[in-house]
């Protein structure tokens, strides 16, 4: 059920940061969606470091850090798919 979660989160927060990057972005959903996995474990890991991860309530610095990470990655897996697809290319 874990990976299901997963999943589910880095979908949402890699949709999200798609949404606050400017300009379009061209990358697959997939390649989305894996972003932003590896966004949010990147800022589960940084909320853990800075004793933040488990907080009563709501845990908002947490999941701002996680959707950080998925920006950072999900811009990152955008450079990476251009570059891989011909640079500055338009694509359609």
């Amino acid at each position: 059920m874990s990976w299901l979660w997963a999943i589910i989160v880095g979908f949402v927060l890699g949709l999200i940061a798609k949404a606050i990057l400017p300009g379009k972005q061209h990358q697959p959903l997939w390649l989305t969606t894996l972003m932003g996995i590896i966004g949010s474990v990147l800022g589960n890991a940084v909320a853990a470091w800075i004793g933040v991860a488990d907080t009563r309530g709501i845990d908002w610095t947490r999941h701002l850090l996680q959707l950080a990470g998925a920006v950072l990655f999900v811009f990152l897996g955008e450079m990476a798919y251009k570059a891989m697809r011909g640079g500055s290319r338009q694509m359609t």
